[in-house]
């Protein structure tokens, strides 16, 4: 405060050196009013309409463990747990990706088991959002609003163009308050290591974000959204200078997987490493100790067909510089499985390109429930390379649930939907969005063909 007061009495002193009793009345406050103060206000008029606030409902299960006493009065039948649900309401923040479509980005822990979602937008309407699908491991997830009309979206920037002292600006709905925005600058890229996703690599801000920004925007100075809030570091959950966000790249490649696949198809390279010391940079012949350090190439994997080997150093992905394992891991997981990918390594003191076509990592499972009320219940993931027929497998099945009573068992592939081919996840989606009246499953169990009629 102090400094701002020096500031604003040497502005005085100047004024009254240079302009004559005669002339300060009149010409003072022409001087002021004509100037042009800097101000993101114009900025942010364009992007505030695209960042929302999310509330959402639901129930937590959780178990208490009861006393040997009673299983001792009872007998060893009775139970060593009991199971309880427990409703919960949460907030956080979303960014319209798309105004026609109406999708919604946000982070999985803000709408993680949700029963209701509720979006209200920066104009106050409040509507109803559909889970399309989400990714714990990234902690990414996709929302829908139906059939709503005057929406603004936000446009994508490139991440990998992200510099330390870029300036940022966070926009969301920090404890309930409404919505709030704060700036600040870039401070750190690619932070991992953090242990508050499985795939991390993080932009880190001094932007003020708080409890209820997570799934809001982070946005450049052209009003480009450069990565989604999700995480602060701070002893007692508030702001210390120290958020993170997750990269849109990042975010762009997921939500495109989601829309085709249904699921994310996590890509694999197949190499085990670790961190890239000075001492092992020295030894294989790198001047920094920048990149990837590969240990181990798994027999098989994509990396061993395009020949990588223990002890190459990866500098690059698809041109952009990788500075750890870590960023690595996450960058290859989030490109997918099938993309193809240009890796810069350096191998004996020599740099060198290798290019490569990603595995798929183990199948995440989809919960029916988000799908079609008649197969709530069920859980389905796309079918593997070990199945005989490419389709859409039941990998869970509760047996009192509304898809059990329809006749669906655990390990039916679905192959179709109403006379129209399902080939993935995505395609089911895509056709249960038409809503139909009657869902005419083809079904293969086993060695036989049949349909099942869901109402």
């Amino acid at each position: 405060m102090k400094k701002t007061l020096l500031v604003f009495s040497a502005l005085a002193l100047g004024i009254s050196s240079v302009i004559t009793p005669a002339t300060a009345t009149a010409a003072l406050p022409l001087t002021v009013k004509n100037q042009q103060l800097p101000s993101l206000a114009p900025m942010l008029e364009q992007v505030t309409p695209a960042v929302v606030s999310i509330a959402v409902e639901g129930k937590q299960v959780s178990s208490q463990r009861i006393p040997e006493t009673f299983r001792f009065f009872f007998g060893p039948e009775f139970p060593t747990e009991q199971l309880r649900e427990r409703p919960f309401r949460g907030l956080g923040s979303g960014v319209i990706v798309d105004a026609t479509k109406g999708y919604i980005v946000t982070n999985h822990h803000v709408i993680n088991g949700a029963d209701k979602i509720l979006v209200q937008l920066h104009d106050g309407r409040e509507i109803a959002a559909e889970l399309i699908g989400s990714d714990e491991m990234s902690d990414i997830a996709l929302l829908k609003l139906e059939k709503t009309k005057n929406l603004t979206a936000i446009e994508l920037a490139d991440s990998d163009n992200l510099r330390v002292g870029d300036f940022a600006v966070a926009i969301g709905n920090p404890f309930g308050l409404g919505q709030t925005v704060t700036s600040g600058i870039i401070s750190a890229l690619g932070r991992s290591g953090l242990n508050i996703e499985n795939f991390e690599n993080f932009i880190q801000t001094d932007a003020a974000i708080n409890s209820g920004n997570s799934g809001g925007a982070l946005v450049n100075l052209n009003g480009e959204l450069v990565g989604i809030n999700t995480a602060i570091l701070g002893p007692n959950g508030g702001n210390v200078g120290i958020g993170f966000a997750i990269p849109v790249n990042m975010v762009k490649n997921l939500t495109e997987q989601i829309l085709e696949y249904g699921q994310v198809k996590r890509g694999v390279l197949g190499v085990l490493g670790g961190k890239l010391t000075p001492e092992l940079a020295e030894a294989f012949g790198y001047e920094t100790n920048l990149g990837a350090f590969i240990n181990q190439v798994m027999p098989g994997s994509a990396a061993e067909k395009a020949g990588l080997k223990a002890g190459d150093i990866i500098v690059s992905v698809n041109g952009k510089q990788i500075r750890t394992f870590s960023e690595l891991r996450a960058k290859i997981a989030t490109l997918g499985a099938g993309k193809k990918a240009s890796l810069g390594i350096v191998r004996d003191g020599d740099e060198k390109i290798v290019n490569v076509v990603l595995q798929e990592a183990t199948q995440n499972k989809v919960k029916a429930d988000t799908l079609h009320r008649g197969l709530t219940g069920a859980e389905f993931a796309n079918t593997t390379t070990e199945d005989d027929a490419q389709g859409v497998k039941v990998t869970g099945l509760d047996e009192k649930s509304m898809a059990a009573r329809y006749g669906l068992q655990k390990g039916d592939i679905i192959l179709g939907l109403n006379r129209q081919p399902i080939r993935n996840l995505g395609e089911l989606r895509k056709a249960l969005d038409q809503q139909p009246n009657v869902l005419a499953l083809e079904i293969k169990r086993g060695n036989n063909i049949l349909y099942l009629i869901i109402r």
